[in-house]
């Protein structure tokens, strides 16, 4: 597994302790790394701009002019995959990490034996985001990341997948359901929905992280509470 980690850190002394924490975590597990230090978020958006494969983040909060936060809403903006983990002295910025979907905080001094735990934990994500639902559209093969899917709806059999754009392909929703893993769960005959999108549950809807409201069919409330619970 290859790897891509950048730190973004002001002091020095900080930066080079997880650069080299790091590097001992990736040499145990057999994992490749790329690792960079940046000494400011606007040092790291300046070769954001031409680079975009990073995997992991891990992002001191307090900086000069731009802060970790504000920096992390930036790249959050067109990047839902890549893992972000803060480093902080301070635990009043922990709310603030639920903007831009952080996997962890980390407080100053950072412990390593944490800092592993929370890298096995990023690792595991990006393999999850690796995973790809596989489309055959106009005969050509579109490969849909998991992630990127909110829900599938199916009428007159045909399912709709609903993701960054919507793909309508002849197939069964059973099919799709074989295809896809814990993070989506079967919502009556007509529904597969990602579980990571949905913000709030009723009796009759559900409402998703993007706005969309959908009807939730009679019978489906105590099962799907289940699978969210389950999930997370």
């Amino acid at each position: 597994m290859n790897i891509n980690a950048a730190i973004c850190d002001d002091n020095a002394q900080d930066a080079r302790f997880v650069e080299n924490s790091l590097k001992t975590w990736a040499a145990a597990r057999g994992i490749t790394t790329r690792t960079q230090v940046f000494p400011s978020a606007e040092s790291f958006l300046f070769q954001y701009a031409d680079d975009k494969t990073w995997d992991i983040l891990l992002l001191d909060i307090e900086m000069g002019r731009m802060d970790g936060v504000e920096m992390a809403r930036t790249i959050r903006r067109e990047n839902e995959s890549v893992q972000i983990i803060f480093i902080t002295g301070y635990s009043d910025y922990i709310a603030e990490g639920y903007d831009v979907a952080a996997l962890h905080y980390l407080l100053k001094p950072v412990n390593e034996e944490k800092l592993f735990v929370v890298l096995d934990q990023a690792c595991e994500k990006i393999r999850q985001n690796e995973r790809c639902l596989n489309l055959e559209i106009d005969g050509e093969m579109l490969r849909l990341p998991f992630y990127e899917i909110r829900y599938l709806d199916v009428s007159h059999n045909y399912v709709t997948i609903h993701a960054k754009g919507e793909y309508t392909v002849k197939r069964s929703l059973s099919e799709f359901e074989k295809e896809l893993d814990r993070r989506f769960a079967r919502v009556g005959r007509s529904m597969i929905l990602n579980l990571k999108y949905i913000r709030r549950v009723t009796k009759t809807e559900v409402y998703l992280s993007d706005g969309t409201v959908l009807p939730l069919p009679r019978g489906a409330y105590e099962p799907l509470n289940r699978a969210i619970i389950q999930y997370t």
